[in-house]
Order: structure tokens, then C-alpha cells, then sequence
């Protein structure tokens, strides 16, 4: 066995491990219920009732519940450990030829950096180190475009991160979530289907947008054009019958968060 055999075999047990697979499970619990939360306060803005509608928005409003500082440290786990998790099947990957394989585990390990920034945010906010999304992509933004070259690459983080938006709704409108847990039969999996598209497509939409604006501040070469997702969010509001959009994209997070909790039984880990 030579040594990319050898790691394939570690991670793999590793990734079975059934302690690392449950925690992995808490995290698909603690996103669903970010999500939810994340649906609610979308549709407080959209009727005008403000506050912050993206993750650290989320985690704040699930600070707030009874016990809610645990439920926090609980997702922070969960998260991480999905993030872990996700590595160790990135890691599956290496030393194969397949190319097949290869894009298993970069997408895998895209999910990774996602779930490790989320597992990030609720742990700031539990260190009471709240972060704020729009200033934290202005910075970042204003950073790029301070490089050489910075206008085309902040045209190109725009792109791609509309690039995963429109990938969320292909996955939603497609079903390929399906690929990713095991749907039971009758009207429970019709159900589990019409969260994940309404999730899928609802999120694919607020990140697609979310996009736009970074591509937004590149041509105009003005950082404070860039957002995060509650900006993104809130961008979507000011359009002719923002609201009835907002709301509906509320409703899709919140369909995404049943989902979510549907995934942390179901998911084939």
C-alpha cells in the first residue's frame, strides 16, 4: 500500500468514526436551525421590523432562547465537526486519478470552508465577539481592490460566488440534493423534496445576489457597494415588490432548515 492509499485508508476510518459521524449530524441540526432563524428575521425585514438577516444575525437571535448560549456551543461543535468531517472525505480523494473523484473532493472541500466559517461566527458570537458581515466584506473587499489587479479579481469572487448561487438553485430545481441523503418513501419524501427545492432555490437566489453586488463594487471600484448576506437580503427588499420577494426567500430558509433537520437524520455520512 503506498502512501496516498495509506491516508485514503485513515481518513476513511476516521470519517467513520461513529462519534465524529454524530457530531457531523448535531452540525446539519445546528445549521437547520440557523437557517430557520435566518428565514424569520428575512421576513421581519421585509416587513420593516429590521435587524440583521445573515448567520451572525441567526446566532445571535438563537443566543437570545432559553439555554441559548449552549445551543450556540453546541452548533459551534456540530459545525466544526461537519467541517472536519467534509476534510477527511476531501481527503479521500488524493492520490486517485479519477477525475470524477477529484471533483468529489473539491467540492467537499468547499463545503468544509463553509461549515468551518459558520462553526467561525457562532463561536464569535459565544466568545460575545459578534461579527458584522457587511463590514467584514467591505474590509475584505476594499482589500482586494487595493491589489494589483484588484478591480478583475473582486469581478471574479463576484462571479464565482454567483457562479455557487446559481448552483444552489440548479441543485434545488434539479433534486440533487437527493444525492446527498437517503429520501424515505410516501408523502415523508415528498415533503423532504419540496424542502430541499424551496431551500436550495431560495438560498441559490440570496447568494446569487450576494454576488452581484461584489461584481457591483469592483466596475465602481467602491467597496462599500459590497455586502454580506444580510445586505444581500436587504438589497433584494428595495426591488419593486422587494417585499413579496423577501418574504418568499424567508419562507425558502426556513424550508431549507426543515431540510436541514431532515438531513441530520438522513444524511448518508
Amino acid at each position: 500500500m503506498n502512501a496516498g492509499q495509506d491516508a485514503r485508508s485513515a481518513a476513511g476510518k476516521a470519517g467513520n468514526s461513529p462519534a465524529l459521524t454524530t457530531i457531523a449530524r448535531i452540525g446539519f441540526a445546528g445549521s437547520g436551525l440557523m437557517h430557520l432563524l435566518m428565514g424569520y428575521l428575512a421576513i421581519r425585514i421585509a416587513r420593516h421590523h429590521g435587524g440583521e438577516s445573515d448567520q451572525s444575525g441567526a446566532f445571535a437571535e438563537m443566543a437570545k432562547l432559553p439555554g441559548g448560549l449552549i445551543l450556540v456551543w453546541i452548533s459551534v461543535a456540530g459545525l466544526a465537526a461537519l467541517a472536519l468531517w467534509l476534510l477527511l472525505q476531501a481527503g479521500l480523494g488524493i492520490g486517485s486519478s479519477s477525475k470524477k473523484r477529484w471533483a468529489r473532493s473539491l467540492v467537499s472541500f468547499g463545503k468544509a470552508v463553509a461549515y468551518a466559517a459558520l462553526a467561525a461566527t457562532a463561536l464569535a458570537l459565544a466568545l460575545r465577539h459578534p461579527t458584522d458581515s457587511t463590514a467584514s466584506a467591505q474590509q475584505a473587499s476594499g482589500t482586494i481592490l487595493s491589489l494589483p489587479g484588484g478591480q478583475a479579481l473582486l469581478i471574479a469572487v463576484g462571479l464565482t460566488t454567483a457562479g455557487i448561487g446559481g448552483y444552489f438553485i440548479y441543485k434545488g430545481a434539479r433534486k440533487k440534493f437527493r444525492e446527498d441523503i437517503s429520501v424515505p418513501a410516501g408523502r415523508a419524501g415528498k415533503a423532504v423534496d419540496l424542502m430541499g427545492m424551496a431551500g436550495y432555490i431560495a438560498k441559490g437566489v440570496a447568494i446569487v445576489t450576494l454576488g452581484i453586488l461584489f461584481v457591483v463594487a469592483a466596475v465602481k471600484v467602491d467597496p462599500n457597494d459590497a455586502s454580506g448576506l444580510d445586505g444581500a437580503l436587504k438589497a433584494l427588499a428595495a426591488l419593486p415588490l422587494g417585499e413579496a420577494i423577501l418574504t418568499l426567500i424567508g419562507a425558502g430558509l426556513i424550508a431549507f432548515g426543515l431540510y436541514s433537520f431532515a438531513r441530520a437524520k438522513l444524511a448518508r455520512l
